[in-house]
């Protein structure tokens, strides 16, 4: 098949949908599909023509105020244009690109729109209601629309009405890495791998941290809410127990996550959690958030759920308790996830 797989940026720009797409359509190129991912590049960093994995990636002017939407008249223009694709799966509800590429002629078109119903700040919330007439033109289009979770897939049949054409297939991990990973140290360490942004709630295991003295925070990733969380930080007095990594390579992950005591995601809106499913993956006991697609992966014993807003006692207490237990919930590899899109493409 010759499939186009639509996206707001693509590697090595790093996040959920980036991270979704690049593991599907890799494997689909090496299941030996002719895969094209068309995306767009806001600052002119990369090459508007790339070859990465076996996938041939495009590339295009866009306009992302605040990091943001990814507006692309040409994005659009190749869309209306191309008669090159069996099927077009365009994903990100919460950006431009998948609308501009509605208008496809293509005889499949798939839909993920990792949705979380709200938008990362107080102005772009505002914003989603106008946009919701013309971003539902999207889901009226497709044939199939795939959720990343029972929550996400609530939302959208709630707000977009399409029941019966939207399937859930959770996010994947790359399982072979976890295989041999072991705890490393003796030291007791609070992890949080994502970006750094106001709703993914860093500031919760800062205020925290002032009530473990035996505990450091690592926190990997980039993101607009560095330097509040810095401040934070210092505010506390924990500046000397706080530790920002960005850039490292997927090597230096798997060993943070090997050397994590506790990992923690307390956002409010997420459509799934992919470093979640990997500190899990890992063994790592992980704190989540109640209220979004995070609360699936509760089980009680190595992952548990807290409300927002967190007190930093309770935070702390909850830290200090969590153990490493077998975990009692299925996560699945991304072999199994590219499996069953392929079964969603070979309906149409």
């Amino acid at each position: 098949m010759r499939i186009a797989q639509v996206c707001p940026r693509y590697p090595p720009y790093i996040g959920g949908v980036e991270t979704h797409v690049s593991e599907i359509s890799g494997r689909l190129a090496r299941a030996g599909h002719e895969v094209t991912v068309i995306t767009t590049d806001p600052a002119g960093r990369y090459p508007p023509e790339s070859v990465i994995d076996g996938v041939r990636v495009l590339r295009f002017p866009a306009f992302a105020p605040g990091d943001a939407y990814y507006f692309s008249s040409a994005l659009y223009r190749h869309m209306k244009k191309s008669r090159d694709y069996d099927v077009v799966h365009v994903h990100g509800y919460h950006a431009f690109p998948a609308l501009l590429a509605s208008g496809t002629k293509a005889p499949m078109f798939v839909f993920t729109p990792h949705y979380h119903g709200k938008g990362h700040t107080p102005l772009r919330n505002l914003l989603l209601k106008p946009y919701r007439l013309a971003g539902s033109r999207v889901f009226r289009r497709a044939d199939s629309v795939i959720c990343v979770s029972e929550f996400e897939k609530g939302l959208v049949c709630r707000d977009f009405g399409c029941d019966g054409r939207v399937k859930v297939i959770p996010n994947g991990v790359v399982k072979r890495e976890f295989a041999g990973l072991k705890p490393a140290g003796k030291e007791k360490v609070i992890l949080y791998v994502g970006r750094l942004e106001q709703y993914k709630g860093v500031q919760y295991a800062i205020r925290a941290l002032r009530e473990l003295p035996d505990y450091r925070l690592q926190i990997v990733g980039k993101g607009p809410y560095k330097e509040a969380l810095a401040k934070e930080a210092s505010d506390m007095g924990v500046s000397d127990r706080t530790e920002f990594l960005s850039g490292l390579t997927r090597e230096e992950l798997l060993r943070c996550y090997g050397s994590a005591t506790v990992t923690i995601m307390l956002s409010k809106y997420e459509a799934y959690g992919i470093t979640v499913a990997e500190a899990l993956t890992a063994g790592v006991p992980t704190i989540v958030a109640n209220g979004s697609a995070l609360t699936e992966f509760v089980d009680g014993r190595l992952c548990r759920s807290v409300d927002l807003p967190v007190a930093p006692e309770l935070l702390a207490d909850m830290i200090r308790k969590a153990e490493r237990v077998p975990y009692a919930k299925e996560i699945l590899d991304w072999d199994d996830v590219v499996r069953r899109l392929l079964a969603v493409y070979q309906e149409g």
